[in-house]
This record gives C-alpha cells, sequence and structure tokens, in this order.
C-alpha cells in the first residue's frame, strides 16, 4: 500500500529539485524526506529519483509515479471538497498569495463584496510576487494563488493545478513630464534612454526586458526596485524611464510624469488553485467574487 503523504513529498522534492528545498516546503528535516522516499522507493519496487550534485532527478519510473501522484492527490482535494460541501462549509479560512497590484485590484474589492454575501470565509492574504504565489499554493502554504504568467511558470495544462483567468493588463510608458518625447514616445524611441524597473527574477522584468527586445534593443535597466511608486517617482526625478503594469498606475500620484497609452507588453493575471479544490464551498465564492471584479476592471 502506497502512503499518500510520501505522494506529497515525492512532488514536493520533483517540483523543488532538491531534498534540502524540499524538506523546507514541507516543514520536515532533510533526513524526514530522505527517509520517506526511501519508503516509498520500497513500496514501489524501483528508485525514483537519481542524484546529480546537490540536486535529484527523476527516473522513468520516477516520472510514471510522479503522474499518478498529481491525480491521487487531486482526487483527495475533490474528497475534501465534497465533504465540506457536504457539512455547508460556509465558514472557515481561506490563505491566498497574491501580489501588490491584485491585491490592491482585484482581492480587496472581492473580500470587500464577500462581507456581505459570504460572512463566514475568513480571508487571509500573503503578498508574494506573481512567480512566488504558484509555489506557495503547491506547498500548501496557500489555498489560492493569483498570479501572472511568466517564463518557467506552469502552464494551463499543469495537471497539479486548476487556473482561473482573471484579466490582461497592457503596460504604460512613464516618462519625465518634461522628456523631449513625452507626447510622442514610442518603446523603440527609448531605446537609448536609461531604464527603471524591477529586479531581474520578478515577471515584470523578463516581460519588459522581452518587449525591449522584441522592439530591437536591451533596455540598461540602471535603477531597480519591485515598488512601481518607486519606480514611478525615480521617474518623476528625472532618473529614466519605465514601463508600468496599468492597473499599478490606477490611484498613484503621477506627479512630473507624462503616461503614453503605447502597443506593447501585456501581463495575463490569472488565479489558481490545486487540481479537485475548485469545488471546495469555501474557494467557490471566493473565485466568483474574484471573476466579478476582473470583469468590472476595464483594463483596455
Amino acid at each position: 500500500m502506497i502512503d499518500t503523504r510520501r505522494l506529497r513529498t515525492l512532488r514536493a522534492v520533483a517540483d523543488h529539485g532538491t531534498v534540502t528545498a524540499a524538506a523546507a516546503a514541507l516543514h520536515l528535516t532533510p533526513s524526514a524526506v530522505s527517509q520517506q522516499l526511501v519508503a516509498l522507493e520500497h513500496e514501489v519496487g524501483h528508485r525514483l529519483f537519481t542524484r546529480d550534485g546537490r540536486g535529484v532527478h527523476l527516473t522513468a519510473v520516477g516520472k510514471i509515479m510522479l503522474g499518478h501522484a498529481n491525480e491521487v492527490l487531486a482526487q483527495l482535494e475533490r474528497a475534501e471538497a465534497e465533504v465540506a460541501a457536504y457539512t455547508t462549509g460556509e465558514a472557515g479560512e481561506v490563505t491566498v498569495a497574491c501580489f501588490a497590484t491584485a491585491i490592491s485590484a482585484v482581492l480587496s474589492p472581492a473580500i470587500a463584496g464577500l462581507r456581505a454575501t459570504t460572512p463566514g470565509l475568513h480571508v487571509r492574504v500573503l503578498d508574494a510576487e506573481g512567480d512566488h504565489s504558484l509555489a506557495m499554493l503547491l506547498d500548501a502554504e496557500a489555498d489560492l494563488a493569483i498570479a501572472v504568467e511568466y517564463r518557467g511558470a506552469p502552464d494551463a495544462a499543469d495537471r497539479r493545478l486548476s487556473r482561473l483567468p482573471l484579466y490582461a493588463e497592457p503596460f504604460d510608458l512613464v516618462l519625465p513630464h518634461d522628456h523631449p518625447l513625452a507626447e510622442s514616445a514610442t518603446l523603440v524611441s527609448l531605446a537609448a534612454e536609461t531604464w527603471i524597473g524591477p529586479y531581474p527574477g520578478n515577471p515584470v522584468h523578463d516581460v519588459i526586458t522581452f518587449a525591449c527586445q522584441q522592439a530591437g534593443f536591451t533596455p540598461n535597466l540602471a535603477h531597480c526596485s519591485d515598488d512601481f511608486r518607486a519606480v514611478v517617482a525615480l521617474v518623476g526625478a528625472g532618473a529614466g524611464v519605465a514601463l508600468v503594469p496599468r492597473l499599478a498606475l490606477r490611484d498613484m500620484a503621477l506627479t512630473g510624469v507624462v503616461v503614453r497609452h503605447t502597443p506593447g507588453p501585456e501581463r495575463r493575471v490569472f488565479a489558481a488553485v490545486r487540481r479537485g479544490a475548485d469545488s471546495h464551498p469555501l474557494l467557490r465564492p471566493l473565485l466568483s467574487a474574484l471573476r466579478t471584479v476582473a470583469d468590472s476592471l476595464g483594463t483596455g
């Protein structure tokens, strides 16, 4: 009989690539994770991992088992959802990992609406960049993630997740108000400028870099901040130019800057839950509220 707890360990190690990182995500010791993997290999009768330096890689049998693990764990999520539905499940806590702009734009309004319609639902919010929230969801640190498409992100066919598209958000050019191109700037016309943007590793950094490369240049990102208010303040101080997601500019004091809508990149934002959990009576109303708010955004 295969222990489902060991299947969670198998998936965590496959997701994180090392026993140490998987142990941290599972709140176990590395030795405990190694023991679970050895026990699972005994249960299966085959090696599931090979070691490569500090990392581990799935064997062919390990990949087969990972596919089944995803199915079994999704079915367990469905079972929990059905039991919760049977016992009404109208009260409880949901933890959401979400990046700052989406907290303001969609999550906070959704929470406000749910206070009237589902007063027993308490939402705990964890501020997490779009590339971190999915890892938190898969590691069961969150019940729902609001994330963005980025290179290396699990795609729509990923068997571990169920996704709900929320909105596609354009990026706008932000320039100092006295910039010579303040009224006519295009992306390509700013190729020689000093740029301001998020740090490498932030999904928005990838979007900006790729958009500029598509326009024929690599941006000189001389100033870095993951806080878009800081980015806009630096632009207003004349330190450079920037591409900023449109919703991040909403309700911001745009002192000393000009914002230009220009054809260019966009970031696609979606909500995700572990597959099988989308019918949970606490997640259903939250997903519905997020969809309603997203539909009203008018990001175009």
